[in-house]
């Protein structure tokens, strides 16, 4: 009986019925295209991210470096004199630790012990300064006819030619790119992660010590480098074994060599400059980064979440629109739909005072016609999530296909955090920029989401209606009967 009236009753007034489920499918689909956007955004972010400090790296300790002052060593280059070959080529290069201060090697130890660090790996990050050129000899021109007179030795006077020197000079070429020193031991955690071997190998586990290097594409191409080639480093002939790509943004580095050939080209023998770490449990992040900071003093530690406020351009903006205003705009339409629909509802109970009131008569009880109310209700919300859901995935699917570009600035963090302070040992934030398509990815919680919201806006419908039903009385009804 219960079903076969509501069929009816919901096949009777059919444009009713429709206006109740519109409304709330205009909340429930506002509500899926934000969520899936928002999923999107985070996903963008995590992508830039990953390509600044390398998959499965939750945090890095890095050391400040400390300020200039008058003691500091600045890079000095010597070039030999050479007589009677005023073309040859000079050329020398120092090697030196950017970014931070050194850290003893033992504070990957000290690290990787510590409460809720499942795993810490040390990397040493370099920058490599050549110079090279040639220094070229004036040539002296004489003056036409021009001579000096001067007094000469004991035999008399004697000239000399009067001109100038013209010409010489030097034209020398400076050049610098990154190296980093990455453990071979463990090539899950570190910068290297974010980027694909698409040429060659990398390294072996045994090759703690090789002469062997691994070249970043970009890099590669640039200088005509390739797999069975070589690259010098400060005098030492390193075997090009691979070439990677970055998987997304700039790599981190322009070549990537053992960990000890990089100390050694530094005189850095046992020291790193960043700690790469991995939480046991990611939601502990914060915990883990308080344990490493109370007992590693003197460093910093930068989690993902760090990096992401220096993120800045379209993408923060987008972000930050879809997870305030967008998220207030939905509860706000979410509010308003079901607020339509218990009015709605409760404005068809009222015009359905003959039908309750004769049925009452009849000797339905005032719970069955509060029943039957609901039910009708729980129907036009379930019409509603099903219509919600059909046009959030559409406009879901529109965002995914459109992919709209957003750009995203990487500023330099607090304590040294730029590039390198999330562990990359390339150049600084400040200056990079990524292009990042945006995607709107729709997850089964947001389905189920979505159909919660439904249920519950019928509910909310029904309660509205069902309680002013259950105030009529058969008098009414009588009463309008003409």
């Amino acid at each position: 009986m219960f079903f076969t009236y509501l069929r009816r009753e919901l096949r009777r007034r059919r444009k009713a019925a429709l206006v109740v489920a519109s409304g709330l499918a205009l909340g429930i689909a506002l509500v899926i295209i934000v969520s899936s956007v928002s999923s999107g955004m985070s996903k963008a972010q995590d992508k830039v991210l990953e390509s600044l400090y390398g998959l499965g790296t939750d945090m890095t300790v890095t050391k400040a470096a400390a300020a200039p002052g008058s003691g500091t060593e600045r890079p000095r280059f010597e070039f030999d004199a050479k007589d009677g070959d005023d073309d040859a080529t000079q050329s020398t290069d120092r090697v030196m630790v950017q970014g931070f201060q050194s850290l003893a090697a033992t504070t990957v130890d000290k690290v990787g012990k510590q409460s809720g660090v499942a795993d810490a790996v040390g990397g040493l990050s370099l920058t490599v300064m050549k110079v090279d050129g040639q220094f070229k000899r004036g040539e002296f021109k004489q003056d036409e006819g021009a001579t000096t007179g001067g007094r000469g030795g004991p035999g008399g006077g004697s000239t000399q030619p009067q001109g100038e020197v013209q010409g010489g000079g030097a034209s020398f070429d400076v050049n610098s790119y990154t190296v980093y020193g990455t453990d071979v031991t463990k090539q899950d955690l570190g910068p290297l992660t974010s980027s694909k071997i698409t040429a060659g190998r990398t390294f072996k586990a045994t090759e703690t010590n090789a002469k062997v290097a691994v070249v970043d594409a970009a890099y590669a191409k640039e200088k005509k480098l390739s797999t069975g080639g070589t690259v010098t480093i400060h005098g030492t002939t390193f075997s090009i074994v691979g070439v990677s790509t970055a998987e997304s943004g700039d790599a981190a580095a322009n070549l990537y060599i053992p960990l000890q050939q990089a100390q050694t080209l530094a005189d850095s023998k046992d020291k790193v400059t960043t700690v790469y770490v991995k939480a046991a449990d990611s939601q502990q992040i914060d915990s883990v980064k308080a344990t490493i900071q109370k007992n590693i003093t003197g460093t910093t530690v930068t989690t993902s979440a760090d990096l992401a406020d220096t993120v800045s351009g379209s993408l923060s903006t987008a972000s930050d629109l879809a997870s305030s205003v967008g998220k207030w705009l939905s509860i706000a339409v979410l509010v308003a739909a079901f607020l339509v629909a218990g009015l709605l509802t409760s404005s068809a109970v009222s015009r359905r005072v003959r039908e309750f009131g004769t049925l009452k008569a009849l000797g339905w009880k005032s719970g069955r016609v509060t029943r039957q109310v609901i039910g009708e209700a729980l129907v036009n919300g379930l019409m509603g999530g099903v219509l919600g859901i059909a046009v959030g995935l559409a406009g879901a699917y529109a965002v995914t296909a459109v992919s709209p570009t957003l750009t995203a600035q990487l500023g330099s963090a607090g304590g040294g955090a730029g590039r390198g302070g999330m562990g990359g040992p390339g150049r600084q934030t400040a200056s990079k920029a990524l292009d990042i398509a945006l995607t709107a990815p729709v997850s089964l919680s947001v389905i189920v989401t979505a159909v919660g919201l439904a249920v519950a806006g019928g509910l909310i419908a029904g309660a509205f209606g069902g309680w002013r039903a259950s105030r009529l009385r058969p008098a009414d009804a009588l009463r309008r009967v003409e």
